[in-house]
């Protein structure tokens, strides 16, 4: 499975929903499921689920699981381990509006994961309530500092090794950089670099 898709703004209108985001996100870190597993898990119909489904399948971000054909139910499975979205390299507005539209739902389902988190930390062994953290750290830096410190982030949370050890459990590290809402005036642009 290739590492990450990066799709074209038409693309992101399928994962503008926030069911169809997070159906992703489960055949990305639980494997191939059916629909009726995903109906399940998220709380919907399966009808519902399998529109959804055949939405991602027609853009391009899951395909039937080959291991499971032939059998009573159709199972999926992910065609990439993440999306990245470069939201600079939009030409039109209304490519701009699907690319904030995504943004919105990513945001809105990490909202949701970061909810079920805390809500869930009391029931956690003491170990990993030690290993989790929600913090926030505020710095003034420049803009290309910031696109500096953002990319050496992902290069390095990327580049982990997966712990084969048996006590070893899927761990969320999400990655929230943006200047302090409201401190820079819309239109602000800095002097280009030469």
């Amino acid at each position: 499975m290739p590492d990450s898709v990066s799709p074209s703004p038409h693309q992101l209108r399928a994962l503008a929903h926030p069911a169809r985001l997070r159906m992703l996100g489960l055949l990305r870190v639980n494997g191939p499921q059916t629909a009726s597993s995903l109906a399940q898990q998220l709380g919907l119909n399966t009808g519902a689920t399998s529109y959804h489904l055949r939405q991602l399948a027609q853009h391009g971000f899951i395909e039937d699981d080959p291991d499971r054909a032939g059998g009573r139910e159709r199972w999926w499975r992910a065609r990439h381990t993440s999306t990245s979205v470069d939201a600079e390299e939009v030409a039109t507005p209304e490519e701009r509006d699907q690319v904030e539209a995504y943004l919105q739902t990513v945001v809105t389902i990490y909202q949701q994961q970061l909810q079920r988190a805390v809500e869930e930390r009391p029931l956690l062994p003491a170990q990993w309530r030690r290993a989790s953290t929600f913090s926030d750290f505020h710095h003034r830096m420049t803009p290309e500092h910031a696109q500096e410190l953002t990319a050496k982030l992902e290069d390095w949370l990327s580049g982990l090794p997966e712990d084969d050890d048996p006590g070893a459990e899927r761990f969320v590290v999400q990655i929230n950089a943006f200047p302090y809402p409201g401190a820079i005036a819309p239109g602000d642009d800095l002097p280009e670099e030469e």
